[in-house]
Protein backbone atom coordinates (compact mmCIF):
# COMPACT_ATOMS: atom_id res chain seq x y z
CA UNK A 1 0.00 0.00 0.00
CA UNK A 2 1.31 3.45 -0.85
CA UNK A 3 1.97 5.93 1.95
CA UNK A 4 -0.20 8.63 0.39
CA UNK A 5 -3.94 7.99 0.63
CA UNK A 6 -6.89 9.86 -0.89
CA UNK A 7 -9.60 10.64 1.63
CA UNK A 8 -13.18 9.97 0.53
CA UNK A 9 -16.27 11.29 2.27
CA UNK A 10 -19.25 8.94 1.95
CA UNK A 11 -22.90 9.95 2.39
CA UNK A 12 -25.43 7.33 3.47
CA UNK A 13 -29.10 6.52 3.86
CA UNK A 14 -30.66 5.14 7.08
CA UNK A 15 -29.33 1.68 7.87
CA UNK A 16 -32.79 0.16 7.31
CA UNK A 17 -32.90 1.57 3.77
CA UNK A 18 -34.31 4.51 1.85
CA UNK A 19 -37.72 5.65 2.99
CA UNK A 20 -37.35 4.35 6.55
CA UNK A 21 -37.21 6.65 9.58
CA UNK A 22 -34.00 8.63 9.90
CA UNK A 23 -31.86 8.99 13.00
CA UNK A 24 -30.85 5.32 13.32
CA UNK A 25 -27.13 6.03 13.52
CA UNK A 26 -26.48 6.74 9.86
CA UNK A 27 -24.12 9.54 8.99
CA UNK A 28 -21.10 10.61 6.98
CA UNK A 29 -18.22 8.16 6.75
CA UNK A 30 -14.59 8.60 5.80
CA UNK A 31 -12.62 6.03 3.80
CA UNK A 32 -9.07 5.91 2.45
CA UNK A 33 -8.37 5.08 -1.21
CA UNK A 34 -4.91 3.93 -2.26
CA UNK A 35 -4.20 5.78 -5.55
CA UNK A 36 -1.66 3.14 -6.62
CA UNK A 37 -3.79 0.02 -6.16
CA UNK A 38 -7.42 1.14 -5.75
CA UNK A 39 -7.60 -0.52 -2.33
CA UNK A 40 -10.05 0.86 0.23
CA UNK A 41 -9.34 0.93 3.96
CA UNK A 42 -9.84 2.67 7.32
CA UNK A 43 -13.61 3.16 7.09
CA UNK A 44 -15.18 4.86 10.08
CA UNK A 45 -18.15 7.06 10.80
CA UNK A 46 -16.99 10.68 10.97
CA UNK A 47 -20.26 12.15 12.23
CA UNK A 48 -23.84 11.07 12.91
CA UNK A 49 -26.44 13.07 10.98
CA UNK A 50 -29.81 12.03 9.51
CA UNK A 51 -29.87 10.70 5.94
CA UNK A 52 -26.94 12.65 4.43
CA UNK A 53 -27.60 11.30 0.94
CA UNK A 54 -25.52 13.86 -0.98
CA UNK A 55 -22.44 15.92 -0.11
CA UNK A 56 -20.54 18.99 -1.32
CA UNK A 57 -17.26 20.52 -0.20
CA UNK A 58 -15.98 24.11 -0.09
CA UNK A 59 -12.48 24.33 1.29
CA UNK A 60 -12.65 22.96 4.82
CA UNK A 61 -16.45 23.00 5.10
CA UNK A 62 -18.48 19.93 4.16
CA UNK A 63 -22.19 20.25 3.38
CA UNK A 64 -24.78 17.47 3.48
CA UNK A 65 -28.44 17.34 2.59
CA UNK A 66 -30.58 15.66 5.23
CA UNK A 67 -33.04 13.80 3.02
CA UNK A 68 -36.23 13.81 5.07
CA UNK A 69 -39.71 15.33 4.88
CA UNK A 70 -38.67 18.41 6.82
CA UNK A 71 -35.65 18.91 4.60
CA UNK A 72 -32.48 20.44 5.99
CA UNK A 73 -28.85 21.02 5.04
CA UNK A 74 -26.01 20.66 7.54
CA UNK A 75 -22.54 22.22 7.49
CA UNK A 76 -19.50 20.61 9.11
CA UNK A 77 -15.97 21.86 9.66
CA UNK A 78 -13.35 19.42 8.43
CA UNK A 79 -10.82 19.05 11.22
CA UNK A 80 -8.16 16.60 10.07
CA UNK A 81 -10.15 13.55 9.05
CA UNK A 82 -13.06 14.30 11.40
CA UNK A 83 -16.18 16.45 11.06
CA UNK A 84 -17.47 18.99 13.58
CA UNK A 85 -21.07 20.14 13.21
CA UNK A 86 -21.42 23.85 12.56
CA UNK A 87 -25.09 24.47 11.73
CA UNK A 88 -28.24 23.01 10.20
CA UNK A 89 -30.80 25.08 8.27
CA UNK A 90 -33.97 24.35 6.25
CA UNK A 91 -33.33 23.24 2.66
CA UNK A 92 -36.34 24.95 1.09
CA UNK A 93 -38.45 21.86 0.59
CA UNK A 94 -39.07 18.19 1.26
CA UNK A 95 -36.52 15.41 0.79
CA UNK A 96 -33.47 17.30 -0.48
CA UNK A 97 -31.47 14.84 -2.59
CA UNK A 98 -28.76 16.89 -4.31
CA UNK A 99 -26.79 20.09 -3.81
CA UNK A 100 -24.03 21.99 -5.54
CA UNK A 101 -22.05 25.18 -4.95
CA UNK A 102 -22.95 28.14 -7.12
CA UNK A 103 -20.36 29.52 -9.54
CA UNK A 104 -18.48 31.68 -7.01
CA UNK A 105 -19.04 29.42 -4.01
CA UNK A 106 -21.21 32.03 -2.32
CA UNK A 107 -24.38 29.92 -2.21
CA UNK A 108 -25.57 26.33 -2.06
CA UNK A 109 -28.16 25.28 -4.61
CA UNK A 110 -30.37 22.46 -3.29
CA UNK A 111 -32.72 20.17 -5.24
CA UNK A 112 -35.66 19.12 -3.05
CA UNK A 113 -37.13 16.00 -4.62
CA UNK A 114 -40.62 15.59 -3.18
CA UNK A 115 -41.58 19.27 -3.18
CA UNK A 116 -39.88 19.84 -6.55
CA UNK A 117 -38.29 23.04 -5.30
CA UNK A 118 -34.88 24.66 -5.70
CA UNK A 119 -33.52 26.16 -2.48
CA UNK A 120 -30.84 28.88 -2.52
CA UNK A 121 -28.76 29.02 0.67
CA UNK A 122 -26.33 31.98 0.84
CA UNK A 123 -22.91 31.36 2.37
CA UNK A 124 -20.66 33.81 4.19
CA UNK A 125 -16.94 34.33 3.68
CA UNK A 126 -15.85 31.39 5.84
CA UNK A 127 -18.39 28.96 4.39
CA UNK A 128 -21.08 29.26 7.05
CA UNK A 129 -24.75 29.83 6.33
CA UNK A 130 -25.35 33.56 5.88
CA UNK A 131 -29.05 33.25 6.73
CA UNK A 132 -31.17 30.98 8.93
CA UNK A 133 -32.79 29.42 5.89
CA UNK A 134 -33.01 29.72 2.12
CA UNK A 135 -32.94 33.21 0.63
CA UNK A 136 -35.07 31.85 -2.21
CA UNK A 137 -37.33 28.89 -2.79
CA UNK A 138 -38.15 28.42 -6.47
CA UNK A 139 -41.03 26.08 -7.23
CA UNK A 140 -42.54 24.67 -10.38
CA UNK A 141 -45.77 23.16 -11.71
CA UNK A 142 -46.51 20.23 -13.97
CA UNK A 143 -46.63 16.45 -14.10
CA UNK A 144 -45.91 13.52 -16.39
CA UNK A 145 -47.74 10.40 -17.62
CA UNK A 146 -46.27 8.03 -15.01
CA UNK A 147 -48.88 8.36 -12.26
CA UNK A 148 -46.68 6.72 -9.63
CA UNK A 149 -43.53 8.79 -10.22
CA UNK A 150 -44.64 11.93 -12.07
CA UNK A 151 -47.68 13.19 -10.19
CA UNK A 152 -45.89 16.52 -9.58
CA UNK A 153 -42.50 18.20 -10.10
CA UNK A 154 -39.55 16.29 -8.64
CA UNK A 155 -36.27 18.20 -8.65
CA UNK A 156 -33.62 15.48 -8.71
CA UNK A 157 -30.43 17.29 -9.69
CA UNK A 158 -29.11 20.85 -9.90
CA UNK A 159 -26.08 22.02 -11.84
CA UNK A 160 -24.59 24.98 -13.68
CA UNK A 161 -24.77 25.57 -17.40
CA UNK A 162 -21.27 25.27 -18.96
CA UNK A 163 -21.25 29.02 -19.65
CA UNK A 164 -22.02 29.78 -16.02
CA UNK A 165 -24.92 31.96 -17.12
CA UNK A 166 -27.67 29.62 -15.96
CA UNK A 167 -28.64 27.29 -13.13
CA UNK A 168 -30.31 24.10 -14.35
CA UNK A 169 -32.68 21.78 -12.47
CA UNK A 170 -33.36 18.29 -13.81
CA UNK A 171 -37.02 17.57 -13.05
CA UNK A 172 -37.95 13.88 -13.09
CA UNK A 173 -41.62 14.65 -12.51
CA UNK A 174 -42.19 16.96 -15.48
CA UNK A 175 -39.65 15.57 -18.00
CA UNK A 176 -37.90 18.95 -18.16
CA UNK A 177 -34.60 20.65 -17.53
CA UNK A 178 -35.63 23.89 -15.86
CA UNK A 179 -33.52 27.03 -16.33
CA UNK A 180 -32.84 30.00 -14.05
CA UNK A 181 -30.72 33.09 -14.68
CA UNK A 182 -29.06 35.52 -12.31
CA UNK A 183 -30.53 38.98 -11.99
CA UNK A 184 -29.37 41.51 -9.40
CA UNK A 185 -27.89 38.84 -7.19
CA UNK A 186 -30.91 36.55 -7.29
CA UNK A 187 -32.13 33.68 -9.43
CA UNK A 188 -35.19 34.23 -11.61
CA UNK A 189 -37.15 31.73 -13.66
CA UNK A 190 -35.99 31.64 -17.27
CA UNK A 191 -38.16 29.00 -18.87
CA UNK A 192 -37.21 25.46 -19.80
CA UNK A 193 -33.81 24.57 -21.26
CA UNK A 194 -34.98 21.23 -22.66
CA UNK A 195 -38.13 19.12 -22.76
CA UNK A 196 -37.56 15.37 -22.78
CA UNK A 197 -40.05 12.86 -24.25
CA UNK A 198 -43.04 12.34 -21.95
CA UNK A 199 -42.62 9.74 -19.24
CA UNK A 200 -38.85 9.37 -19.50
CA UNK A 201 -38.03 10.79 -16.07
CA UNK A 202 -34.70 12.63 -16.44
CA UNK A 203 -32.58 12.18 -13.31
CA UNK A 204 -28.96 13.39 -13.59
CA UNK A 205 -26.82 14.95 -16.32
CA UNK A 206 -23.26 15.84 -17.19
CA UNK A 207 -21.66 17.87 -19.99
CA UNK A 208 -19.00 17.19 -22.60
CA UNK A 209 -15.57 18.68 -22.00
CA UNK A 210 -16.26 21.54 -24.41
CA UNK A 211 -19.81 22.14 -23.13
CA UNK A 212 -21.40 21.47 -26.51
CA UNK A 213 -23.32 18.37 -25.42
CA UNK A 214 -25.32 17.29 -22.39
CA UNK A 215 -25.74 13.64 -21.42
CA UNK A 216 -29.00 13.03 -19.55
CA UNK A 217 -29.98 9.81 -17.76
CA UNK A 218 -33.63 8.79 -18.16
CA UNK A 219 -34.51 6.91 -14.98
CA UNK A 220 -37.96 5.77 -16.08
CA UNK A 221 -37.11 4.49 -19.57
CA UNK A 222 -33.51 3.28 -18.96
CA UNK A 223 -31.84 5.58 -21.49
CA UNK A 224 -29.09 8.11 -21.96
CA UNK A 225 -30.00 11.07 -24.15
CA UNK A 226 -27.51 13.33 -25.88
CA UNK A 227 -28.54 16.96 -26.20
CA UNK A 228 -26.71 19.44 -28.39
CA UNK A 229 -26.22 22.39 -26.02
CA UNK A 230 -26.06 26.02 -27.05
CA UNK A 231 -27.04 29.23 -25.31
CA UNK A 232 -28.64 27.40 -22.40
CA UNK A 233 -30.86 25.30 -24.68
CA UNK A 234 -30.65 21.55 -25.28
CA UNK A 235 -31.76 19.85 -28.50
CA UNK A 236 -32.12 16.07 -28.64
CA UNK A 237 -29.69 14.43 -31.08
CA UNK A 238 -29.32 10.83 -29.83
CA UNK A 239 -31.01 8.28 -27.55
CA UNK A 240 -29.24 5.07 -26.47
CA UNK A 241 -30.18 2.35 -23.95
CA UNK A 242 -28.48 2.89 -20.60
CA UNK A 243 -27.68 -0.83 -20.55
CA UNK A 244 -28.29 -3.90 -22.68
CA UNK A 245 -28.35 -6.24 -19.68
CA UNK A 246 -31.86 -7.64 -19.09
CA UNK A 247 -33.32 -7.53 -15.61
CA UNK A 248 -36.24 -9.35 -14.05
CA UNK A 249 -37.23 -6.19 -12.24
CA UNK A 250 -37.36 -2.61 -13.45
CA UNK A 251 -33.93 -1.22 -14.26
CA UNK A 252 -33.18 2.25 -12.94
CA UNK A 253 -30.15 4.22 -14.13
CA UNK A 254 -28.90 6.58 -11.46
CA UNK A 255 -25.80 8.75 -11.68
CA UNK A 256 -23.77 9.67 -14.77
CA UNK A 257 -20.12 10.78 -14.88
CA UNK A 258 -17.94 11.90 -17.76
CA UNK A 259 -14.31 10.89 -17.46
CA UNK A 260 -12.35 12.27 -20.40
CA UNK A 261 -13.76 10.70 -23.56
CA UNK A 262 -15.86 8.09 -21.78
CA UNK A 263 -19.24 8.20 -20.06
CA UNK A 264 -20.09 6.04 -17.03
CA UNK A 265 -23.64 5.25 -15.86
CA UNK A 266 -24.69 3.27 -12.80
CA UNK A 267 -27.75 1.08 -13.45
CA UNK A 268 -29.68 -0.29 -10.48
CA UNK A 269 -31.48 -3.67 -10.52
CA UNK A 270 -29.21 -4.74 -13.38
CA UNK A 271 -26.39 -3.71 -11.03
CA UNK A 272 -23.90 -2.79 -13.72
CA UNK A 273 -21.62 0.08 -14.56
CA UNK A 274 -22.38 0.95 -18.18
CA UNK A 275 -19.47 2.36 -20.18
CA UNK A 276 -19.80 4.48 -23.33
CA UNK A 277 -17.22 6.05 -25.62
CA UNK A 278 -17.79 9.72 -26.45
CA UNK A 279 -17.05 10.20 -30.14
CA UNK A 280 -15.48 13.31 -31.64
CA UNK A 281 -18.96 14.44 -32.74
CA UNK A 282 -20.25 14.19 -29.15
CA UNK A 283 -22.41 11.11 -29.76
CA UNK A 284 -22.15 7.89 -27.73
CA UNK A 285 -21.07 4.36 -28.56
CA UNK A 286 -21.72 1.55 -26.03
CA UNK A 287 -18.54 -0.18 -24.86
CA UNK A 288 -19.45 -2.56 -22.02
CA UNK A 289 -21.73 -3.31 -19.09
CA UNK A 290 -19.46 -4.16 -16.17
CA UNK A 291 -21.07 -6.37 -13.51
CA UNK A 292 -20.80 -4.98 -9.99
CA UNK A 293 -20.21 -7.14 -6.91
CA UNK A 294 -23.06 -5.52 -4.96
CA UNK A 295 -26.56 -4.15 -5.48
CA UNK A 296 -28.08 -0.81 -6.37
CA UNK A 297 -25.29 1.51 -7.62
CA UNK A 298 -26.71 4.87 -6.56
CA UNK A 299 -23.67 7.07 -7.11
CA UNK A 300 -20.17 6.88 -8.52
CA UNK A 301 -17.09 9.01 -8.89
CA UNK A 302 -13.78 8.67 -10.73
CA UNK A 303 -10.95 9.26 -8.25
CA UNK A 304 -7.26 8.86 -9.10
CA UNK A 305 -8.29 6.95 -12.27
CA UNK A 306 -10.36 4.46 -10.23
CA UNK A 307 -14.17 4.37 -10.42
CA UNK A 308 -15.63 4.23 -6.92
CA UNK A 309 -19.26 3.03 -6.80
CA UNK A 310 -21.65 3.41 -3.85
CA UNK A 311 -23.79 0.24 -3.71
CA UNK A 312 -26.72 1.32 -1.60
CA UNK A 313 -28.78 -1.84 -1.05
CA UNK A 314 -26.02 -4.41 -0.57
CA UNK A 315 -24.14 -1.94 1.59
CA UNK A 316 -20.64 -1.34 0.28
CA UNK A 317 -18.21 0.42 -2.01
CA UNK A 318 -16.68 -1.15 -5.13
CA UNK A 319 -13.62 0.11 -6.99
CA UNK A 320 -13.23 -0.62 -10.70
CA UNK A 321 -10.26 -0.18 -13.01
CA UNK A 322 -10.68 1.50 -16.41
CA UNK A 323 -11.32 -1.87 -18.07
CA UNK A 324 -14.19 -2.67 -15.68
CA UNK A 325 -12.25 -5.06 -13.45
CA UNK A 326 -13.27 -4.91 -9.79
CA UNK A 327 -10.08 -4.33 -7.79
CA UNK A 328 -11.44 -3.84 -4.27
CA UNK A 329 -14.60 -3.72 -2.16
CA UNK A 330 -15.47 -2.45 1.30
CA UNK A 331 -18.58 -3.00 3.42
CA UNK A 332 -20.34 0.21 4.45
CA UNK A 333 -23.98 0.77 5.50
CA UNK A 334 -26.24 2.10 2.68
CA UNK A 335 -23.74 4.38 0.87
CA UNK A 336 -25.29 6.97 -1.44
CA UNK A 337 -22.57 9.48 -2.36
CA UNK A 338 -18.81 9.45 -2.97
CA UNK A 339 -16.95 12.74 -2.53
CA UNK A 340 -13.14 13.06 -2.78
CA UNK A 341 -11.67 15.39 -0.17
Amino acid sequence: MSAQQTLLWIGTYPVAGAGTPVGQGEGIWRVDLDPATGALSNARQAVETPSPSFLALRGTVLYAVNEQTDGTVSAFDVVGDTLVHRATVPSGGADPCHLVLDAHGDALLVANYTSGTLGVLPLDADGGFATLGPAQVLGHVGSGPDEDRQESPHAHFVTLDPSGAFVLVVDLGTDEIRRYRREEGRLVEDGVAAVLPAGKGPRHLTFSADGRFAYVVGELDVTVRVLAWRGGVGTLVQTVPATTVPAAERRLPSHVVRDGDRLLVGVRASDVLARFAIRADGLLEPVADDALPGAWPRHLEVVDRWTVVAEQVSGGLAVLAADGTVVSTLELPSPTCVLPA
